[in-house]
């Protein structure tokens, strides 16, 4: 998949440093991954959330941090939309941002 841009998750990591090496294994595991829709989400990441308007959000650090993407599944790309604390997250709608 082609993930747009690494470089939210890099300036999220630099506030957050606990947060980067989740954050750089979820970038190499979607970087390599050919998901054709939300079930070949959920065979990786058991416990994504699979959202409407095809966002899917994915806990990150044990659930310290969440992260919401929008997936264009035929063009194989993954657009960050959000990553943020679990405060930060409850403030947002998933499913429009």
């Amino acid at each position: 998949m082609r993930i747009i841009s690494r470089k939210a998750l890099k300036t999220f990591w630099m506030r957050h440093a606990d947060a980067q090496q989740a954050l750089q294994a979820w970038y190499a595991d979607v970087k390599r991954a050919n998901w054709r829709g939300p079930a070949d989400v959920k065979r990786i990441y058991k416990n994504a959330s699979i959202l409407p308007n095809n966002r899917v959000v994915f806990n990150i650090k044990g659930n310290r941090y969440r992260l919401v993407v929008a997936v264009n599944y035929p063009a194989r790309i993954v657009y960050i939309r959000f990553v943020g604390t679990h405060a930060e997250y409850d403030k947002i709608d998933a499913t429009t941002i």
